[in-house]
């Protein structure tokens, strides 16, 4: 479990990961579904909350030459964030799009409560649909 809990952790930051393949794999050899769901759950919800964390300190160095984003990058993500605001956060589970939801949401100071609430439920649902995938096309591999 615990190694289950750092491959999801990881998954969630910057950092590519594969927490669906590892989830998959220990469902199948019998760990509790409830307790998988959980554990990764948990380790998603905190990497993202990593991402969010490193946000917010991001634009202190908004001045640097090795900054990622340009002023005008900066501003664009600013009305693209008003526009969608806090609910984009609902697609944190989503690839590619996810981890720069969770940056964008620190660097416009997003409450920490409703970051936690939106990417909980977000990364909750994603390991539950994980789980119902694999008890539908993967028990019969798994014996």
């Amino acid at each position: 479990m615990l190694s289950l809990f750092l491959v999801a952790l990881v998954s969630a930051t910057l950092l590519p990961g594969g927490s669906e393949v590892w989830l998959a794999r220990l469902w199948c050899l019998g760990e509790p579904a409830f307790m998988l769901w959980l554990v990764a759950t948990s380790g998603n919800t905190l990497g993202s909350l990593i991402n969010v964390w490193m946000g917010r300190y991001a634009r202190r160095f908004q001045d640097r030459r090795w900054f990622p984003a340009s002023p005008q990058g900066l501003v664009r993500a600013e009305r693209w964030y008003h526009r969608f605001g806090e609910w984009s956060l609902l697609l944190s589970w989503a690839p590619v799009i996810g981890d720069p939801l969770t940056v964008l949401a620190g660097v416009f100071r997003l409450p920490w409560w409703r970051a936690i609430l939106l990417i909980s439920v977000a990364k909750g649902a994603r390991y539950a649909v994980v789980l119902v995938l694999a008890q539908a096309w993967l028990a019969p591999l798994c014996q």
